[in-house]
């Protein structure tokens, strides 16, 4: 968020901080941690006092607004917002997805959680393992994640989908 705020790309900030817009890539999505080392390195880089950086850092964080949610890049899919940024402290990930006609969700392999859908707009299909649901505005999924699925928008107009993951796996 700091990064955003700050308007600089992830490959101007690694350039700043020292590293490669590979790592940055890997910790604004949560698949790796930083050592105390980086993270100073980065906050210097953004011109961010550590004291600042962790003042109020454990404060629970309540309201969200639109400036707090972060792009994501989904191969295939036009726009996938996260709603709630650093979700990997809570039990639940909510985002926002738009499917443009004929756009699917690349197909999630099996893993531990449930997941939780709700139409806002258009139509999609649901793809769950063998099985295929058609849901329209208004309606809503919910299935443990131990099968492959895949969202998918089949119909005549853009579909928005608001897609809660528990755990955390964005």
């Amino acid at each position: 968020m700091l990064r955003q705020a700050k308007s600089l790309t992830q490959e101007e900030l690694a350039t700043r901080a020292g590293l490669t817009k590979g790592f940055i890539s890997q910790v604004e999505r949560n698949l790796t941690s930083l050592s105390v080392e980086s993270l100073i390195g980065i906050l210097d880089a953004l011109d961010e006092k550590p004291s600042r950086f962790f003042d109020g850092a454990f404060d629970e964080k309540i309201v969200f607004k639109l400036k707090d949610r972060v792009e994501l890049e989904v191969e295939e899919v036009k726009k996938f917002q996260i709603l709630v940024p650093a979700a990997q402290n809570r039990m639940m990930d909510p985002a926002i997805m738009e499917l443009d006609v004929g756009e699917k969700t690349p197909e999630e392999e099996p893993h531990e959680g449930e997941e939780f859908g709700f139409i806002l707009g258009g139509s999609v299909e649901l793809a769950l393992g063998d099985k295929t649901y058609k849901l329209k505005k208004g309606e809503c999924f919910y299935f443990k994640a131990t099968k492959r699925h895949q969202l998918a928008n089949r119909g005549r107009n853009k579909a928005f989908v608001l897609w809660v993951s528990s755990p955390p796996n964005f």
